[in-house]
């Protein structure tokens, strides 16, 4: 009887000091390959989400419409997208933003044919340029341009692709003289010589919010300290890959089927980007407030306040 005491106790000892289960997420990446949402794939093999108790379901979507329908159907829990987004919350959609992560638009540009007639972005007025889905951040930008420019919203031409292969193909085959996509992808195109980059929107578009993690309100109602958890590891991928570029390299060049040169040169570009605390920024939230009017897709400024919530967040070093 004395052996079967120490036997249960010694049991009950070792399932406390087991781990508790992690808790699934379903959790949608705005784009498959791009490097701003890369922390997803570096924390999952990291294990800075399952460090926080977290096992990430993950999903990849092209565009912004393709993720916010996922986010209605219920099949998604989670999100990264992008901040231009907030105008489908305000038109209904069932989630909010939960934590601003990443700042001006480094990750995206403008790359035209190295034959073309373009040269500058003065010769982009009246031209048609590539964008995966209306609505999405590479829609959003080149219109944005485009009004700062003195052009109005539809100054440089929208024309939707829905993929990065169908823009550089429509580029290729000149139905369009000018794609809006990821400077990775405009990268590799420099490598053969088949594109160049003409513009980096991170020099144009300078005070806002290109990315924020969304929760839908079901999920976070239902699961709030869950949504914590996502969030804090998260932001723990983010310190990690600051200190860890080889191994983020590595796994970003996997993601992306990019070279290494050209994984180390987005890693340098795109790095600055990312918030380290989620915190939203007013004058950025102005910025898109303002935007959704200019641009024509709400009647009035929306307030951004009622699109987002800081309640999941968890104090960090240097919030």
């Amino acid at each position: 009887m004395k052996r079967l005491g120490i036997a249960v106790a010694a049991l009950v000892a070792l399932a406390c000091a087991l781990p508790a289960s992690a808790e699934t997420v379903r959790f949608g990446k705005g784009h498959p390959t791009a490097f701003t949402f890369v922390p997803v794939d570096v924390g999952v093999e990291a294990g800075t989400f399952k460090k926080n108790g977290i096992d990430l379901d993950v999903y990849s979507f092209e565009g912004a419409t393709k993720i916010h329908q996922a986010f209605a159907a219920g099949s998604l829990d989670m999100g990264a997208a992008s901040g231009p987004d907030m105008v489908f919350v305000a038109k209904g959609s069932p989630v909010k933003a939960v934590a601003n992560m990443a700042g001006p638009p480094l990750l995206i540009g403008i790359g035209i044919r190295p034959d073309g007639e373009i040269k500058t972005l003065a010769d982009l007025k009246g031209k048609k340029i590539a964008v995966t889905t209306l609505g999405s951040l590479t829609w959003w930008l080149p219109r944005e341009v485009a009004r700062m420019q003195g052009w109005g919203s539809d100054g440089i031409e929208t024309v939707q692709v829905n993929s990065t292969p169908g823009m550089i193909a429509a580029l290729k085959t000149k139905q369009v003289e000018g794609i809006s996509t990821g400077v990775d992808s405009i990268y590799a195109l420099e490598e053969k010589h088949e594109a160049k980059l003409l513009l980096n929107f991170g020099d144009y578009v300078k005070d806002f919010m290109m990315h924020v993690i969304y929760a839908t309100d079901k999920f976070a109602a239902a699961h709030p300290d869950t949504v914590s958890k996502v969030l804090t590891g998260w932001f723990d991928t983010i310190d990690y890959m600051h200190s860890h570029k080889a191994e983020t390299v590595k796994i970003y060049m996997r993601v992306s089927k990019l070279p290494e040169s050209i994984a180390n040169r987005t890693y340098d570009d795109v790095m600055p980007i990312f918030t380290r605390n989620g915190h939203f920024v007013e004058s950025q939230l102005k910025v898109l407030a303002k935007s959704f009017v200019e641009l024509k897709q709400l009647d009035a400024e929306p307030d951004m306040h009622k699109l987002l919530t800081e309640q999941y967040l968890t104090p960090r070093s240097g919030s």
